[in-house]
């Protein structure tokens, strides 16, 4: 009981202490706040700032991306590319990983590539041949002749 005596009396002595202060302080140094009718007139200011933005973002999005197709469409496939290659490398690489493939694989791609140095590349016929294919090939990826891209 005697604590909540002493309490009470702190409590009443520090309310006590702020009155005067704030009785002895002078008008012109108190924060004066704005009136509560500004205050909301800002914020529907505000609101409706945010209302038409949000309104109008469709046809600002539409207009950039008109603007900046062709660069928004290169970024968004070298993004696609990397991302590609690098799921590609890291599938190589567990696969790389599984004990006797790579080996294997290894011993594949070196019979290719022999059977190709001597089926094309040794031979003057062969690789006449192995040229008709490329130029044959170029035509139906290109769909124009070898004389009209040195012109």
């Amino acid at each position: 009981m005697e604590t909540e005596l002493q309490q009470q009396q702190y409590i009443d002595a520090a309310s006590q202490n702020q009155i005067e202060a704030l009785k002895g302080s002078e008008a012109r140094n108190l924060p004066v706040l704005p009136p509560a009718l500004q205050n909301e007139e800002q914020w529907q200011r505000i609101g409706r700032q945010i209302s038409v933005f949000l309104a109008k973002l469709p046809e600002y999005i539409g207009r950039f991306y008109q603007e900046y197709k062709l660069p928004i469409l290169s970024f968004a496939l070298l993004v696609i590319g990397v991302t590609f290659l690098r799921i590609f490398l890291a599938v190589l690489s567990a696969i790389n990983d599984i004990p006797l493939v790579s080996p294997s694989l290894q011993l594949i791609g070196l019979s290719y590539t022999t059977w190709f140095i001597f089926r094309y590349l040794l031979k003057d016929s062969t690789r006449q041949e192995l040229a008709a294919e490329i130029r044959l090939i170029k035509k139906q990826i290109l769909g124009r002749q070898e004389s009209e891209t040195l012109s």
